[in-house]
């Protein structure tokens, strides 16, 4: 018996260390070259759009294979195969929207030859990295195929809208929300997240030259925290910026003639049907009188135990003509959402890379693929342009959309999308700034220039809150202007509150609170907080206590909560701040660190300001260590004669994953001291930079 057990013991372990079957492939397919420059950023150049896109694939690998090994599992909604029990509620989302079946039977015929040839060269570009460097392979997830490439694009989409914060609602221990019935005005929450993208035009500038901050707020580790490249072939594709790992594409970035930045938007785009379950059949629903069946078929997910040893479980996937459905025990609930059985971005990010004027980009915007995300748009014309991109559903009007929907009736399935230029849109502002940085997209430019709201249905869902960071940019717009390239400068590394912004009412409501029982550094705290100058600033003694009240308004509203009582915060950070440090009032840089490696060196900015940093707990050594906001960021013009110039800088370095590299720290002191470098993104450039190395792959 005790050799049988360790038998089968052996055969698990052998069948769990043993690597899937790997795609040989050719490298001499591709005809790319990796050049590397000064700061290890990978520069590649390829004959054909997919002889580059094989040598992108491989570049990311060497820098952070470990980011791509961890997010395929999630994809294919495997990952708790690897990463235990906890995983599985993830697992079972992918398993349950069906997403990898989207792609599979619209692969062939949806997405463009073209498209499909750089997918796969990608795919083969990863596989050939995997098989020459074996010691980096720590999951038995070869090969990497094209469905897994696309699915990534896909999943993202609809992760950045929020669509899983839905279904966590579902799952919650009660009805989240009441059921809509005929209304005649709809009030619409919706939940914010971080970015910051900002253009003037010579409209607004004192020389005549166009301005462009890419500034997109994102982790500062992880599979979703930006990795900077440059990808060009001989068939016109040459375009610099950011994207992320897994992905064939950049995301944001420029190149000799136009760029764009990205903020993440949140419109309504889930909409959640209660169904009528028969009580005769609980696998019927009630739609228009008739009891029809729930397509039901079982998602299996395989969950890591202990070592060697796993769990394979079943749980019943259930649709109906709505989309997926969640049963739980306060109901039975269809989803429909923006983008479902959309496979297509890709493609539409492929145009805009390929992108060299704002027609080109427009057109490439008008496939009209994204879920979601606002664009802001500069190029070497003088053109400056906002678009409220989303898959916005065109709803039955006269009900509450932003509440649950009755699911009996068909005509409350929706089957078409808000046309792509009927989207909330700002193009050639006549006053000559745009500023998106996740607020309502009807105030973004001068009040002039803005969209009509009135225009627009409130079945829409479109936000309607500000952040402190656009009121500050309007309120910097309107001092500076004209704008001058010092003056964009310090508006990117803006570290103020404004006083009219949510932020600024909330300290000035703990200033004025009435502290009962306050102790005496309590009230001490109340003095210092009156005295600060709502900037967040390295060398402030006072922006430690505002930025610890403020972060807990700004986490409030990311919950969607009301805000607590100003003056028990007040209370609650002096205490915190006391405890930490020993005093109320440390400098802001010696609590605000941004950490890499060995490097540890104080950073100014702070939650929701235009220098956007977020340390979202006290560490034992008393530091708030930046984990998210500003990251990779570029400032991209063009002077009056059409003259290209960028300066940017990452949060970290090009070596995501390697801590002996040089790589992977280079750029963080420069980031923490706001000092920019030309990215290098012509040859010419990186010669004279110095220390590069080119290499085929």
């Amino acid at each position: 018996m005790r050799n049988l057990v360790i038998s089968c013991l052996l055969a698990v372990l052998a069948a769990c260390s043993s690597r899937a079957p790997e795609i040989p492939i050719d490298p001499s397919r591709y005809d790319v070259k990796i050049e590397r420059d000064r700061w290890g950023i990978p520069h590649i150049h390829g004959k054909t759009d997919a002889d580059t896109a094989f040598g992108f694939a491989y570049a990311q690998a060497e820098d952070g294979w470990e980011l791509i090994e961890e997010t395929l599992p999630f994809y294919r909604g495997e990952s708790a195969r690897y990463n235990g029990a906890d995983a599985a509620p993830a697992d079972y989302m992918i398993q349950w929207l069906g997403v990898r079946e989207w792609v599979k039977s619209g692969y062939d015929n949806q997405i463009s030859p073209e498209a499909r040839a750089l997918v796969q060269a990608y795919a083969d570009g990863l596989n050939h990295f995997a098989a020459k460097h074996p010691d980096r392979i720590e999951r038995d997830i070869l090969p990497v195929t094209t469905t897994d490439i696309v699915t990534g694009f896909v999943v993202r989409h609809l992760l950045f809208y929020g669509f899983d914060g839905a279904v966590k609602e579902v799952m919650g221990p009660k009805r989240a929300r009441e059921m809509s019935r005929l209304v005649a005005d709809l009030g619409l929450s919706d939940t914010p997240i971080g970015s910051n993208a900002i253009a003037v035009s010579p409209a607004a500038t004192d020389d005549g030259a166009t301005r462009l901050m890419i500034n997109s707020h994102q982790p500062t580790d992880g599979p979703v925290a930006w990795y900077e490249a440059h990808i060009s072939s001989d068939e016109g594709l040459n375009i610099m910026g950011g994207t992320f790992p897994g992905s064939p594409l950049i995301s944001l970035g420029f190149n000799h003639d136009i760029a764009w930045g990205v903020t993440v938007n949140k419109p309504d785009l889930v909409d959640i049907f209660v169904l009528e379950i028969n009580p005769d059949n609980e696998n019927q629903y009630r739609l228009d009188g008739q009891w029809l069946d729930l397509e039901v078929e079982d998602a299996s997910l395989r969950v890591k135990l202990w070592g060697p040893l796993y769990w394979t479980f079943t749980r019943k996937i259930y649709r109906s003509k709505h989309g997926p459905v969640m049963k739980t025990d306060h109901g039975s609930y269809a989803f429909r959402f923006g983008g479902q059985n959309e496979i297509r971005q890709v493609d539409q990010w492929y145009a805009m890379n390929r992108a060299r004027s704002f027609d080109e980009w427009y057109a490439a915007m008008a496939q009209h693929r994204f879920a979601s995300f606002n664009f802001v748009f500069a190029d070497k014309e003088g053109t400056i342009a906002f678009i409220h991109n989303s898959l916005t559903p065109l709803r039955e009007s006269g009900y509450d959309w932003s509440q649950y929907l009755p699911g009996d009736q068909s005509n409350l399935i929706w089957d078409s999308y808000l046309p792509f230029k009927q989207l909330p849109q700002v193009v050639r502002p006549k006053h000559g700034y745009l500023a998106s940085t996740n607020q309502t997209p009807f105030k973004v430019a001068h009040e002039n220039d803005n969209p009509d709201p009135s225009a627009f249905s409130p079945t829409d869902g479109y936000q309607t809150r500000m952040t402190n960071r656009a009121d500050r940019a309007f309120e910097l717009f309107e001092s500076l202007a004209p704008i001058s390239a010092d003056d964009f400068w310090a508006i990117k590394h803006d570290k103020a509150y404004a006083s009219s912004s949510r932020a600024g009412r909330y300290i000035q409501a703990a200033i004025e609170a009435e502290l009962p029982n306050a102790l005496p550094h309590q009230l001490e705290a109340q003095t210092l907080l009156a005295e600060w100058d709502l900037a967040a600033n390295i060398q402030s003694r006072e922006a430690a206590l505002g930025v610890c009240v403020i972060r807990a308004e700004w986490r409030a509203e990311q919950d969607g909560l009301a805000p607590p009582d100003a003056g028990g915060v007040l209370q609650t950070c002096a205490d915190e701040l006391l405890e930490v440090s020993g005093r109320i009032d440390p400098l802001w840089g010696d609590i605000n660190r941004h950490i890499r490696g060995k490097i540890n060196v104080p950073v100014g900015g702070g939650p929701d300001t235009l220098r956007a940093i977020y340390g979202m707990g006290y560490e034992e050594n008393g530091y708030l260590t930046n984990i998210a906001g500003d990251g990779l960021y570029y400032l991209v013009a063009w002077d009056a004669q059409q003259k290209l110039s960028v300066q940017g800088v990452h949060h970290y370095g090009s070596a995501t994953m390697l801590e002996d590299s040089s790589h992977f720290a280079d750029q963080a002191e420069n980031f923490a001291a706001e000092r920019l470098h030309a990215p290098l993104f012509d040859e010419k450039e990186r010669a004279a930079a110095g220390d590069v190395g080119s290499y085929r792959p």
